[in-house]
């Protein structure tokens, strides 16, 4: 089952729209915020979730036959998370949500911690906006070309990420240890049409950006 999350953050018209016709979506999350640019597009989200602090209370009620599910605004977990969350519990097998990236850091860099959820469910979950693809790798990993994506960047998301090798990248690594506050693996550069990540131990964060 796929599921699409529109999440706050930067989600233009063209994005929503060329997502939506390259893949189809068994089901589609607004969370909060993410409802307007949903409602801009005229497409129906089969549930809306939030504590909807950052939207309109009328533009929710203009959804009948949205799933609502109102939270408490003093929540333990962000909304985009809960619509993670959410997507875990209809048994979604593969998410991907656009917005999520942001002005505000802090939901950015806890929204790419999140995806760990989805990696210990062994789902497979993005998130995209017009610059950047996120995801997470725990194991080995086959990458494939895209012409629009120009750098390759691997963070740990662990302390470390051990036995890290590259194949058919610019940069190549051999058994390399990836530590929090280094920035090696920083503005790769993918050259073949399948590229191997290879790691033993840890979590990495793989960032493809288009500048």
């Amino acid at each position: 089952m796929k599921t699409l999350i529109i999440s706050g953050g930067s989600v233009t018209k063209e994005l929503l729209t060329t997502t939506l016709s390259n893949k189809s979506f068994d089901n589609i999350i607004a969370a909060d915020r993410g409802l307007e640019i949903l409602d801009a597009c005229k497409i129906t989200p089969n549930y809306i979730i939030g504590d909807f602090d950052s939207v309109d209370i009328k533009l929710v009620n203009k959804y009948p036959n949205s799933k609502i599910i109102k939270l408490n605004p003093e929540k333990d977990f962000t909304d985009t998370h809960m619509a993670i969350k959410l997507a875990i519990e209809i048994k979604s097998t593969e998410i991907l949500i656009l917005g999520a990236i942001g002005t505000r850091i802090d939901h950015t860099i806890a929204n790419i911690h999140v995806l760990k959820e989805c990696l210990q469910n062994s789902i497979k979950c993005q998130i995209l906006n017009d610059n950047n693809k996120i995801f997470l790798i725990k194991e080995d990993t086959i990458i494939k070309l895209e012409d629009q994506y120009k750098y390759v960047s691997l963070i740990p998301l662990t302390t470390q990420a051990t036995g890290v090798t590259l194949t058919g990248f610019k940069y190549l690594l051999k058994n390399a240890t990836l530590k929090i506050g280094e920035s090696i693996g920083i503005s790769n550069e993918q050259l073949d049409k399948e590229a191997k990540i290879e790691l033993k131990s840890g979590i990495l964060i793989c960032i493809k950006s288009k500048d």
